[in-house]
This record gives C-alpha cells, sequence and structure tokens, in this order.
C-alpha cells in the first residue's frame, strides 16, 4: 500500500491502547483523541514546504526557515472527526476547518451527503479529511470526491483506525490520496464495527451510549 502511512509512534499506539479499552471514560478518551490527533498531524504535515527568511534574534542577523505560505484546511467527517480537530488546530491554528455529514442508506449501504460547508477558498488550499474509523472506506471515498468535485486538488486522509477492505476501497477510487493511520485492524464484525476497534468513535468522544 504505497500511499499508506502507518502511524507507529511509540506515543501513538500508547494513547491509542487507552483510547482501545472499554474501562476508558469519556473524559480520558476525548483527551486521547485530541493528543493523537496531535500527534497524526504532526506526521502528516512532514512534507509542507519551507523558505528561508531573514530575523534577527537578540544576538545576531540569521537565516531561519518558516512555512512557505501554505493554506491548509482541515475538513472532519461529522460527527466523530470533531474530535480530532482541536488537537489539530493546536499545532496549525491559522487553518480553516469545513464540516462534512454523511450518513450511510439503509437500502442501498451507500453514503448520503447531508451537510456540507466550506471555506470558499478550499480549491486553493491543502486538505486533511478527518474520518477516524475507516471501516468500509465507502463514506471516506464519497468525502474525498466531494472535495475533488469542488477543486480541492491536494488531500490527505487522515483516520485513527481502519480495515483492509476499507483501505483497498478508498485506494482504488483515489489512488493520489495519501492515507495516515494509526493502525489497520482485522476487519468488520456482524454490526459493521471495526474489530478489535474502540468501539463507536462518535458515542465514546461525545458520551452518548
Amino acid at each position: 500500500m504505497a500511499n499508506v502511512h502507518v502511524m507507529d509512534h511509540p506515543l501513538i499506539l500508547h494513547k491509542l491502547s487507552l483510547m482501545r479499552d472499554s474501562q476508558t471514560g469519556v473524559k480520558e478518551f476525548r483527551e486521547a483523541t485530541r493528543e493523537i490527533a496531535m500527534l497524526m498531524c504532526y506526521e502528516a504535515t512532514r512534507d509542507l514546504p519551507l523558505k528561508t527568511i531573514q530575523i534577527e534574534t537578540p544576538l545576531a542577523h540569521a537565516k531561519a526557515r518558516v512555512i512557505s505560505g501554505k493554506k491548509i484546511a482541515f475538513v472532519p467527517i461529522l460527527r466523530a472527526g470533531l474530535g480530532m480537530v482541536d488537537g489539530m488546530l493546536e499545532l496549525i491554528p491559522a487553518a480553516k476547518v469545513g464540516h462534512l455529514g454523511l450518513y450511510r442508506d439503509p437500502e442501498t449501504l451507500q453514503p448520503v451527503e447531508y451537510y456540507c460547508k466550506l471555506p470558499v477558498d478550499i480549491a486553493d488550499r491543502d486538505v486533511i479529511v478527518i474520518d477516524p474509523m475507516v471501516a468500509t472506506g465507502g463514506s471516506a471515498a464519497a468525502a474525498l470526491q466531494i472535495l475533488k468535485d469542488k477543486g480541492v486538488k491536494n488531500i490527505k486522509l487522515m483516520c485513527l483506525l481502519s480495515t483492509p477492505t476499507g483501505l483497498e476501497v478508498v485506494q482504488k477510487a483515489h489512488p493520489d490520496v495519501d492515507i495516515f493511520v494509526a493502525a489497520i485492524d482485522e476487519g468488520l464484525n456482524e454490526h459493521g464495527y471495526i474489530v478489535p476497534g474502540l468501539g463507536d468513535a462518535g458515542d465514546r468522544i461525545f458520551g452518548t451510549k
């Protein structure tokens, strides 16, 4: 999987283990989500271009490197993706945030868009789509296509967990999109949950179950 980047940093794996644990409460789960998102964002933005500028330190003139004017946007898939945004904004506070809502039609099992609010200049931005759980891959692939239809050229997908099938679906539909994932799990159970997984990410972030 050439464009799949599995985040094997010890801090990410440690925090992911906390999130998997059924005994972890809402507060701790939410904090771990924010922290792991920050760490993953650090890795996913490793290729941001730099430029050299001239600055003055307290002691001398110096050349320094800063990010070369890249405009970034984060687009969480509602609702679980919201839990990862704050951690990423701590690293890149100037990033704009869009929101994309999808649900799976119970008859066709296909993703249906029910909400889309994006920055007006989204086509000019590098976009990171945030979907904590890529199970079948259908929603993630649909989200990426919606953004491409809006003119976005440079997109990355960030998720906590995925299945091999989910990654294959996304890769087949969008071979040009880099995918950053904390772990690839075994597969899905009969209810469509990732196994061993961490349960329903949205419910555990927002305490709705």
